[in-house]
């Protein structure tokens, strides 16, 4: 079969059911209103898009400390969760699947985004390189965040858990746990982050163990065949990086083994920016070659794709399902326009975060 013929097969991540292999990315706009809940616009813009064979939300903060960035939508209220049930029911109105990638971004924030709960937390007290926007939508250097204490990691296995019941409540068909990017998750898993030297630093097992614990609250919500885990071995966004990634994502893959999960979903490496411009780093490792046969279940890749490269990739067997960003940005009707070989709309970067429906819901369909 061809990789265009496999894009267009449809497939079951878990219990997840996908009417083709089109994934449309997790994608930070940063246009939530007052409250953290998701924009009403938001509604319209999902649903344009659910001809996708799965839709990962943006990333959803769990708890106001979770919080990176102004204006991305959380999931630890009743009025967000009331919010994402509609966007939920109007995705499946157009027979569409979605699934709720929940988040914590650990020091890649700012305390003025959450001035009660005061400074950012990670594994260890080391402050990321560069600047970041606080609530007033200017960029303030980053803060030293506060070491978690193990009292605070019981706290975030708890927001896990009630994030995990308020994405059930709202009806999604799952869940993906954000472990990538340089994120909290990420935080633990990465040494140049995670010099701690109780249970969950050190050893790789022990940086494993947060993300071990995640799973096994969530599970206790969906079943591990409707949860996913998101991953990015080599990538430098946020001031990341390990002093030996295959051994520590290799031990990752096996360990998610163990859970029987609906996908891991991985990004390339290739994709340097995770967000932040268009550069392609050609001689990056290419993750799904070297971690895809590691793991055993179903494998979801992201970062950099166009058409072709997407077909080859599904041909080769290295993929179950292809995740795709910027292009369903400015392509509600991606899967339709790869059909049909049609022309792609460009998108317009400027409009990417924050703003109302310019570059948001209103790119023409064909």
């Amino acid at each position: 079969m061809s990789g265009k013929e496999m894009m267009f097969t449809p497939v079951n991540l878990g219990s997840i059911q996908l009417k083709n292999r089109l994934v449309m990315a997790p994608l930070t706009r940063m246009r939530a209103v007052a409250g953290d809940v998701p924009s009403p616009l938001a509604k319209t813009y999902y649903a344009q898009r659910a001809s996708a064979g799965l839709i990962i939300t943006e990333a959803t903060q769990i708890s106001p400390l979770g919080m990176g960035y102004p204006a991305t939508p959380g999931i630890y209220s009743e009025a967000q969760t009331a919010a994402w049930k509609e966007i939920v029911d109007a995705v499946h109105e157009q027979g569409g699947s979605i699934v709720a990638q929940l988040w914590h971004v650990g020091r890649i924030s700012h305390s003025s985004l959450h001035p009660e709960q005061g400074l950012p937390e990670a594994p260890s007290a080391i402050p990321a390189a560069g600047q970041t926007y606080g609530a007033d939508w200017k960029l303030h250097d980053y803060e030293t965040p506060k070491a978690m204490t193990v009292e605070d990691i019981a706290r975030l296995l708890k927001e896990f858990e009630v994030a995990a019941h308020n994405a059930k409540a709202a009806g999604f068909d799952g869940i993906e746990i954000h472990s990538a990017n340089g994120y909290l998750l990420d935080q633990f898993l990465q040494d140049k982050t995670n010099q701690r030297t109780d249970e969950y630093g050190g050893s790789i097992e022990n940086r494993l163990r947060l993300l071990s614990e995640v799973i096994e609250s969530v599970t206790t919500v969906f079943s591990a065949d409707r949860v996913g885990v998101r991953l990015s071995p080599y990538g430098t966004f946020n001031d990341i990086s390990d002093s030996d990634p295959i051994a520590l994502f290799m031990a990752a893959m096996n360990k998610l083994n163990g859970y029987k999960l609906a996908y891991v979903h991985v990004i390339e490496p290739r994709a340097t920016s995770a967000g932040g411009g268009d550069q392609v780093n050609a001689d990056a490792p290419i993750t799904s070659e070297i971690f895809r046969t590691a793991y055993q279940g179903k494998f979801i890749t992201a970062g950099g794709y166009d058409q072709a490269l997407g077909e080859k990739v599904l041909e080769e067997g290295l993929a179950d399902a292809v995740a795709y960003g910027r292009l369903y940005i400015s392509n509600p009707d991606l899967a339709e326009r790869f059909e049909r070989s049609a022309p792609l709309n460009p998108y317009n970067r400027a409009t990417f975060y924050g703003g109302q429906e310019v570059g948001y819901t209103d790119y023409p369909t064909l």
